[in-house]
């Protein structure tokens, strides 16, 4: 019924966003459980950590109002091109009986098979790129001036994938739905399109967050990679999918996630871009938010190793919501004897960004925990 109260909210036209800002923060925090979540891990609500772990990743897992619907990714290979010690790739994959989607792959020149690094890429409201954000597109592609002006903005002038595959990963991304080659689908059209899934019974963020699931899957099953190795990389709205994929699966071995980790509790606030409804959609599950608060639904990704980074000038992920999310995160590795494999960062400088020393931590983090040798 909350939640129900919440959604409702969240559908208010855009014109009536002062009546949310000055009449509605303290219904939102009304909301909001006084003291912990119904779910959150508390070691006398429990009996233990993997008992805590494994009910708070079925009520994840039920969120998504998503089926397993496995199809043969009937894969094809579309273009390919060579760079500097690896192969770009453009596939396309049916991740679903709904979607078929386009990916860029990067396959690199050293023995195989390779540790690999899933990316996922941002919201940003720019659609016209996607898996580009991440991924240099091949040299034929119309959207190289747009993704090199992405990546200029916000990742200092690097596509984090091909420096990724030059120190010898396997590198995929793809497009979400509403991106790129599947899209656009843009500011209300987001929230059209969700609405129109919760009346079918599904929903935006859920759809998301399995098609993810199916292209962990998919990554396993390619000879040329080698799935005890295997992580996932996320910017943004992109690293809420990480931490996300990382607790929905043990496919994934090692996690990283930039830029978007908070507390209900510190993102309630007027103005936030998670009360305007359009891009919140995509990390909205129905009826969850009732149960699990955002860093306890990251912390089922423990044991596991993770790395979080985020910018303490970030005006869309407040720092004492980072810092809460951090405490809590905290305590979940630790209950597991796994403390020193998580590490979060919070840079005071940063803002909303994976700069380049943020990308060098990132890089060292990574090999570390593949254990990949370093290249010259």
């Amino acid at each position: 019924m909350r939640y129900g109260l919440l959604l409702l909210v969240l559908a208010l036209p855009l014109q009536a966003d002062n009546l949310i800002d000055q009449q509605l923060p303290d219904f939102y925090q009304q909301l909001i459980p006084q003291t912990t979540y119904p779910l959150s891990w508390q070691p006398e609500q429990f009996s233990d950590i993997q008992h805590w772990r494994t009910q708070g990743r079925a009520a994840l897992r039920e969120a998504l109002l998503w089926p397993d619907e496995p199809v043969d990714f009937a894969a094809e290979l579309l273009k390919t091109e060579e760079r500097n010690g690896y192969s770009a790739q453009l596939w396309s994959v049916q991740l679903t009986k709904q979607s078929r989607v386009q990916l860029l792959l990067l396959q690199p020149d050293a023995a195989k098979p390779a540790p690999a690094v899933l990316l996922l890429h941002d919201h940003g409201a720019r659609f016209d790129i996607g898996k580009e954000k991440l991924i240099k597109p091949l040299a034929a592609d119309s959207r190289g001036a747009s993704a090199e002006q992405w990546v200029n903005k916000h990742f200092s002038g690097n596509y984090v994938g091909d420096a990724l595959a030059k120190q010898g990963y396997l590198v995929i991304a793809a497009d979400t739905l509403g991106w790129s080659d599947r899209g656009p689908v843009e500011f209300d059209a987001q929230q059209a399109l969700a609405g129109n899934m919760f009346m079918l019974g599904r929903s935006l963020a859920g759809m998301a967050a399995y098609e993810d699931l199916r292209l962990v899957q998919y990554l396993n099953q390619l000879p040329e990679v080698d799935n005890s190795r295997l992580a996932v990389l996320g910017f943004s709205m992109g690293a809420f999918r990480a931490w996300q994929l990382a607790a929905l699966t043990d496919d994934i071995k090692a996690g990283v996630a930039v830029a978007w980790l908070n507390s209900y509790r510190h993102l309630l606030t007027p103005g936030n871009n998670i009360l305007k409804g359009q891009s919140a959609f995509y990390m909205l599950h129905p009826g969850l938010a009732a149960k699990l608060d955002l860093p306890d639904i990251a912390a089922l990704a423990a044991p596991k190793a993770m790395l979080f980074i985020n910018g303490a000038k970030d005006k869309l992920m407040p720092q004492a919501g980072v810092e809460q999310a951090y405490q809590q995160l905290a305590k979940v590795w630790q209950a597991h004897g796994a403390a020193d494999k998580l590490t979060t960062t919070l840079y005071p400088h940063y803002g909303h960004e994976f700069n380049a020393e943020q990308q060098q931590q990132v890089f060292s983090w990574l090999a570390t925990q593949l254990a990949v040798p370093p290249r010259d």
